[in-house]
């Protein structure tokens, strides 16, 4: 039951994070299970432990559903990360070991080539037009570098509970993250912000290490904000409820 759960688990948060099961639709236990060629309990099981990552959550009917995502909620993550992700930093220059800032520039050299990869590739999807298979890889690949990058700055402040408190941030934030990457590919052209924050804590400089993450998330919150509000006039917005 383990394997199946896990493959089953894996297979309905797919179909969630890349839109085929949309924002807002009604998760029934049955449809799915035939679907994916399973019994109920599978399915049950996936359910609940998606529902515990913020990925589906309850209707008013008591019914289950994929989590709707609003642009005030993106607003008010992407808050609560300024606030953590400064302190984060400060937190980096006093206590990031040799290898943790080798680590965060290599994830900084890794943004910098898939960057250039996902511009070759795939450039401004703001058309509406379907993705290949290897284009999604591509995209996932440079939205995994970006959260490398935040959670590594989370663990080198030396603070367990603040990286517990970002993991739940960034977990929220999956749903939404993945369908604005989707959208709008030049939402994670970020590279020079986290250069600019790197260079601070490699300087041990706290005060510019927290401007640089507050200017980065600022920007970010920004091009997202952006991207939800020139999509408003399309047919269909995955993963997200602009209201």
């Amino acid at each position: 039951m383990g394997k199946l759960f896990s493959k089953t688990y894996l297979a309905l948060r797919q179909e969630i994070l890349s839109g085929k099961l949309a924002s807002g639709k009604c998760l029934v236990e049955q449809p799915l299970a035939d679907k994916f060629g399973v019994s109920r309990t599978p399915i049950r099981e996936a359910i609940r432990q998606l529902q515990q990552e913020g990925l589906v959550e309850s209707d008013r009917r008591g019914g289950l559903r994929v989590t709707v995502v609003t642009i005030a909620d993106a607003i008010h993550l992407y808050d609560c990360r300024l606030g953590l992700e400064q302190i984060a930093a400060m937190g980096a220059c006093e206590n990031a070991t040799p290898a943790q800032l080798e680590d965060l520039q290599d994830c900084l050299a890794q943004a910098n080539l898939a960057d250039s990869i996902v511009t070759e590739t795939i450039g401004n999807n703001s058309s509406g037009l379907s993705i290949s298979p290897e284009q999604s890889d591509e995209l996932e690949n440079r939205l995994r570098i970006d959260q490398s990058f935040h959670r590594l700055l989370a663990e080198s402040s030396g603070n367990p509970q603040l990286v517990d408190l970002l993991e739940q941030v960034f977990s929220k934030m999956a749903l939404l993250r993945l369908t604005t990457t989707y959208q709008q590919p030049d939402v994670l052209e970020i590279w020079a912000e986290h250069e600019r924050i790197i260079e601070a804590i490699m300087q041990r400089d706290s005060q510019a290490a927290a401007v640089a993450v507050r200017d980065h998330l600022i920007a970010s919150k920004a091009r997202v904000v952006q991207a939800l509000q020139g999509l408003r006039t399309g047919a269909s917005l995955q993963g997200i409820a602009l209201f």
